[in-house]
């Protein structure tokens, strides 16, 4: 449970990062 939770985490952090580089992908 803790490793799949965590590992959502750390994908949402570089989605959110891949977000904040790339605006013009919106």
């Amino acid at each position: 449970m803790m490793n799949l939770l965590l590992a959502v985490s750390i994908l949402v952090f570089i989605y959110l990062v891949y977000v904040l580089l790339k605006p013009e992908k919106f």
